[in-house]
């Protein structure tokens, strides 16, 4: 996928645990897990903004586009159902 999930570096930047973040936004330790691994396909709006709002940061900060990642996975544009 071409979007890179920085949230490992903003918890560090903010000195904060996955356990004490996960408590603070009300999910799941694993599926913060997922989020921070970058496996997730998706995030919900409404869990990206307690993150920003726990984290004090902008989306931006936690998410980036890198197009060099889509090629090296193999991925295509195709549709998939």
């Amino acid at each position: 996928m071409s979007i890179r999930v920085n949230l490992d570096i903003m918890m560090a930047k903010r000195r904060i645990s996955s356990g004490e973040l996960a408590v603070k936004i009300g999910l799941s330790q694993a599926n913060l897990s997922i989020l921070k691994t970058g496996k997730a396909r998706a995030i919900r709006f409404s869990t990206l903004e307690a993150i920003c709002e726990a984290l004090q940061c902008q989306p931006g900060d936690i998410l980036a586009y890198d197009p060099e990642t889509k090629e090296s996975e193999g991925i295509d544009d195709e549709y998939r159902p």
